[in-house]
């Protein structure tokens, strides 16, 4: 049993209106204790999972969500996209007293500041590549002609994943750097109070090596880890095509064994931790560290304050019915009291039904049919979609659904997902089928 000290909150209102709330609403719900879960503003597929509703209040609304919650008798608050997070929701629900899984606007600079990120590995001695910080246009032309290679650039401030150009050339790099001070990433908000994307960069050496994904759950001193995950960014088969938010996913990546991911707790996650706490951050929610398994080790490429999309997705049926209590935990920074996570054994796998033209110029309003009865190791999880006058479900986003399914192994584990996907349809809906390619035998 767990200490009397760590309650289970009956009542959840998960922020946000995509494929990884719904995951997150799902998953909560089925935690023993919890008697309902909503969700705001949700999508059109919010409704259709057991023990959650849905409400119409905009996550950039802080006075409309406090209200909520004092009417609703909010016990916990999970936020689930970062853009409220940069801009203070959490700080004003704890002020509001209400307890929030989901860090300040101060520790939401790990995603919202790509300067403020490198600077803060650089002096913990995090391991991340090289980087050279630029305000202006003329200062990052200057940069990249003094180094005369091809270089990372990174949009400073948040811009919905798209903010990455990974150079192949001088010529990539310098097209990249202008379309940024252009404005094309202008009105992400880096964090409150501070300038907009467009206002800054960060170049970056090249590292080399595969990524995987690792999440800690932060109560400000103490840390539980997830299993790690490796998602599929680009849009073609082979890995090719336009980088996307994710188009599938898998979890646990045998890229990091126990060994390893013991190294991220130790040279990177735990000094991160510590870092935030000297600069006088508490951090309350998802520490997850974006890595490249480089030939001298596990190295940052980048750090987000908010599960992965679709990583969340493909992680949460994995998760253990404890997860309510220490998501709870880590909002009053008692994780210390909280029961031991489950994890259960086997393996997850996520495919993303996507809209046609993503990620640019996007198809919407399709009607979506779908026969797929959810199971306990079958999932459809909504993100792009959204219900019309008529309750008929249509394409409203560019990543539109996610299929994920669990099994002993991989190639059962991905049969699963996509013969779950081929019961899903809607015009123009395109999927990758190799996602797993790393792991599946056949």
């Amino acid at each position: 049993m767990p200490p009397a000290s760590c309650p289970t909150p009956a009542r959840i209102l998960v922020i946000g209106a995509g494929g990884r709330e719904n995951a997150l609403g799902w998953a909560l719900a089925r935690s023993p204790g919890v008697e309902a879960v909503w969700i705001t503003p949700g999508n059109g597929g919010s409704c259709d999972l057991p023990g959650c509703q849905q409400l119409a209040i905009a996550e950039s609304d802080q006075a409309g969500l406090q209200a909520t919650c004092r009417d609703l008798a909010i016990e916990l608050v999970v936020v689930g996209p970062e853009a409220p997070l940069a801009a203070g929701l959490a700080d004003s629900l704890r002020a509001a007293g209400f307890p929030c899984f989901g860090p300040g606007a101060d520790g939401a600079q790990l995603e919202a500041s790509k300067q403020w990120a490198k600077a803060l590995m650089q002096e913990a001695g995090i391991p991340t590549a090289g980087y050279w910080a630029a305000d202006s246009r003329e200062q990052a032309l200057q940069i990249l002609t003094t180094q005369g290679r091809p270089l990372v650039v990174k949009a400073d401030g948040l811009a919905a994943g798209k903010g990455v150009t990974v150079a192949e050339s001088v010529e990539e790099a310098r097209a990249a750097i202008e379309e940024i001070f252009a404005g094309r990433f202008g009105a992400g908000p880096k964090a409150a109070g501070s300038e907009a994307a467009s206002a800054s960069l960060v170049l970056e050496e090249r590292t080399v090596g595969p990524e995987v994904s690792v999440f800690a759950l932060c109560d400000g001193q103490r840390m539980v880890l997830l299993p790690t995950a490796q998602d599929h960014k680009r849009i073609g088969e082979g890995d090719t095509g336009a980088n996307t938010g994710g188009m599938g996913a898998y979890a646990p990546a045998p890229l990091l064994d126990a060994s390893g991911l013991e190294e991220v707790r130790q040279r990177v996650l735990e000094p991160t931790v510590a870092a935030l706490r000297a600069r006088g951050i508490d951090y309350r929610g998802v520490i997850y560290a974006g890595l490249m398994l480089t030939a001298a080790g596990p190295s940052v490429i980048e750090f987000n304050c908010r599960f992965g999309d679709p990583e969340c997705e493909t992680l949460m049926p994995l998760l253990g019915p404890e997860l309510a209590q220490i998501l709870l935990a880590c909002a009053n920074g008692n994780l210390d009291q909280a029961p031991a996570l489950t994890i259960h054994p086997g393996c997850s796998a996520c495919v993303i039904a996507a809209a046609e033209g993503y990620p640019g110029e996007l198809r919407r309003d399709d009607p979506i049919e779908s026969a797929l009865q959810p199971t306990d190791q079958l999932q459809l999880f909504h993100a792009g979609t959204r219900r019309d006058d008529h309750g008929r479900c249509l394409t409203s986003g560019g990543r539109v659904l996610a299929v994920v399914a669990q099994a002993d192994d991989f190639d059962t584990a991905f049969e699963r997902a996509y013969a779950g996907l081929a019961q899903v349809h809607f015009e123009g809906m395109t999927f990758r089928r190799d996602i797993g390619h790393q792991v599946r035998n056949r």
